[in-house]
């Protein structure tokens, strides 16, 4: 099911694979992340940073009716990075793309670091 957006132009329906990918991209922005990890770790085995065109995968939204209310990403940051910084860095980028370039107001970024990657 897709968000609604209403605008005075009409009306603008965002699903949650579009929120994945934007919060996706705009966390691999950010200095000391190598990648994107799977969502399932258990089913899917060890942590491995996915390639680009799966920045959805390694996002979870979650949203009530009235919007988004969490986003969980779960991420590998680089070797030698502080990952309370990136962590926090990561989280910025995240609630800013969506609000400036979605127009979404998300109460929470979670971040799960699921490894560490020597690059």
């Amino acid at each position: 099911m897709a968000i609604e957006l209403a605008t005075e132009y009409g009306k603008i329906y965002v699903t949650d694979e579009v929120i994945a990918v934007l919060s996706g991209s705009a966390a691999l922005d950010c200095y000391g992340l190598v990648g994107m990890a799977s969502r399932n770790q258990f089913k899917d085995g060890i942590a491995e940073p996915l390639r680009r065109d799966n920045l959805s995968r390694g996002v979870e939204v979650h949203r009530n009716e009235h919007g988004v209310t969490a986003i969980d990403l779960y991420i590998v940051v680089s070797y030698g990075t502080k990952i309370s910084v990136v962590a926090h860095n990561v989280q910025t980028k995240v609630k800013y793309v969506l609000n400036e370039v979605a127009g979404l107001q998300v109460d929470t970024v979670n971040i799960f670091v699921q490894g560490v990657r020597v690059v």
